[in-house]
């Protein structure tokens, strides 16, 4: 792990530790870095942080329908070839990951578990 985060934002790795640290605090995760991307899973991935940026990551969470009711994601997407629907999350700061957040990764760490 690094090894992939090693050159990335300092402002950015804290906010990708808080966000494993909130996944913990929902059951055991494990990481799966790969080129571009670090999947979280606990018995499969069920999420993605897809990119580092200067202050912010972005995490993409997939489920098998729209939640298009809420204040966090900031772009629904369907998967292409897959019944899957890709929910993204820009997340700026550590208040950024809320109690609607938190519900969503709940649901997504339970979806697999």
């Amino acid at each position: 792990m690094n090894d992939f985060l090693q050159g990335k934002p300092q402002p950015a790795i804290e906010l990708f530790n808080h966000l494993v640290s909130s996944f913990d605090e929902i059951g055991p995760v494990s990481l799966h870095p790969a080129k571009t991307m670090i999947g979280i899973a606990a018995t499969k991935k069920f999420a993605y942080v897809i990119q580092f940026g200067k202050n912010f990551i972005d995490l993409v969470i997939p489920f098998k329908q729209r939640y298009d009711d809420n204040l966090c994601f900031h772009k629904i997407k369907p998967v292409p070839g897959s019944d899957d629907v890709n929910h993204h999350v820009r997340i700026y700061s550590k208040d950024d990951i809320n109690e609607e957040v938190r519900g969503f990764l709940k649901m997504a760490y339970d979806n697999n578990a």
